[in-house]
Order: C-alpha cells, then structure tokens, then sequence
C-alpha cells in the first residue's frame, strides 16, 4: 500500500513540474516590436506593410528597418517571405538610391525582417525618398512601395565624397548612437557608388579617426583606434575615445587595402580640420 501511495504521490509531482515548465514556455514570448516605433504603414491589393525603426523615424545617415507583412484579408503576419528592397531619391533632373543591407529575420522573431539603409541625403520640398518592398511568399511574388519621411539629421553623421582614385564613397557613423565619457564602441559603415542604383561595401581599408574638441582648443582624445574590418561585407569596427562631453568633430581619412589615403588630411598644427568629418554631440 505505501508503495502504490509512493508511485501516486511521483506520478503528481511529475505532472504538476511538466504543467509547470509548459507553463513556463508558453509565458517566454519575444516581443517582436519592443523599442521599436511604427513609422509607416502601406499596401498593395493582398498585403499590409508595416515600417519600423529603433529611433523616433528616419533620418538623414544609417538608420535600422524593420517591417512586417500582414494579410489584409485573414489578419496574420506572413512568417516565411523572402524580401528586397530598394529605397530611391527622386531628385527634379535624376533619381538614385543608396547603400542598404540585404533583409533577414533578426533572431527568435517569427514575422519581424530587418535590414538597414543608409540614406546619404534629406528630402526637400521638391525631392523625395519613397521605399519600395518585393517579396515572394510560397511562390507567389508580390511588391508594395511608399513615400518614406527622411529629414536632415542634426550633425553630420554620413560624409558623400569623391577620392584621389576617382570612385564616389559614402562613409555613415553606425555607433555610437548614445556617446558618453569612456573609449566607445565604434561601427562605421564604407561604400561606394556602383551606378545610380547600387552602392556595395567597400572591402579592405581603414577608416582613420582623429576626434577633436574645437571649442576646447581642437584638443583631441588618447586610446582611439582606428575602424577596420573583421569580414568582407560587413560593417567597420573600432574605439572613439570621448574624454569629456560637448562637442566633437570626428576627422576622417580613408585608406585604401595597400595604405594610401583617398580621402581627408591629417589634423596639425595648421590644418585644424579635415575635408571628411563626423559630428558628436552629447
């Protein structure tokens, strides 16, 4: 008898500890959207898009985008697309696009794809950026686009320039977004004009940094390190040491895989600032 009690007994708290870790699963949701802010929503005759960005909206620089297809008629988002994009600026005598990433699912997310654009100018009151989304879901294509709001940022983080070697680069501050007193994180993305339409990474060179307070006497900072980077394809990775808040220009100069400088001038005693630059303010 004590033996069938002890064998009930087990057989309850096995059941109560597999109730209790399903429980447990069911309760461990990702939230697709937290710290996420939905800037626009558009539509073709099946689907709805829905924008997103990790900042108040889009601006002028790198910026990440997130979207989600939703199925107008049945209310679900579409889990299993695969997607492209194509940003492009319609200027009064030409359009042209920008660098852009290609888009991935980020993660555990189950209807949230990502990627990130690098919008290397503003809209005006005549010239505008519109977004233009194809994507395929089980063998049916399908394509959505829309105006998309990009005003000028407030500092300088992304520089358009032609070097000595004659190619258009764009250079884009990625971080740090949220500077502060230390030796930061730094990620600088690197790209070149193609054609109108296709910006790819640039591979191989080095970002050489020199950040400078010109308020405080153009003093600069000790423990930089210049960004470079770690895969082909990929963003370009290194230190800003920031040694006290306020304003700070970021001198730039580009080198090329074998060293030569394409692009901007080394800071000295005469020459105080150089031709490529970002701005820092916190």
């Amino acid at each position: 008898m004590k033996f069938i009690f002890k064998n009930v007994i087990a057989a309850l708290v096995a059941s109560l500890t597999i109730v209790s870790c399903n429980d447990a699963d069911d309760s461990v949701k990702i939230n697709e959207l937290e710290g996420l802010t939905k800037i626009n929503e558009f539509s073709n005759d099946v689907h709805t898009i829905e924008l997103y960005t990790n900042k108040a909206g889009l601006e002028q620089g790198y910026n990440e985008v997130m979207f989600r297809i939703k199925n107008k008629v049945e209310g679900n988002y579409v889990k299993n697309a695969t997607a492209n994009w194509l940003p492009v600026m319609h200027m009064t005598t030409k359009s042209h696009s920008c660098p852009k990433s290609a888009i991935s699912k980020p993660g555990n997310n189950e209807t949230l794809y990502k990627g990130y654009i690098v919008f290397q100018m503003p809209q005006n009151d005549t010239e505008y950026w519109d977004l233009k989304i194809d994507y395929a879901i089980e063998g049916s294509d399908y394509s959505a686009t829309s105006v998309i709001n990009v005003p000028a940022a407030a500092k300088r983080t992304v520089t358009t320039f032609t070097g000595t070697d004659g190619v258009k680069y764009i250079m884009a501050l990625v971080a740090p977004t949220a500077p502060k007193v230390a030796v930061n994180e730094m990620k600088v993305g690197v790209f070149k004009m193609q054609d109108m339409m296709t910006f790819p990474v640039v591979d191989g060179y080095t970002v050489k940094i020199d950040p400078r307070m010109p308020s405080m006497g153009n003093h600069g900072s000790p423990n930089n390190v210049n960004p470079v980077q770690a895969v082909q394809g990929g963003l370009y990775d290194g230190k800003l040491s920031l040694t006290m808040t306020g304003y700070w220009k970021i001198n730039l100069q580009l080198a090329n895989t074998t060293g030569t400088v394409v692009k901007g001038e080394e800071i000295t005693d005469t020459v105080e600032s150089s031709s490529i630059f970002f701005e820092v303010e916190f």
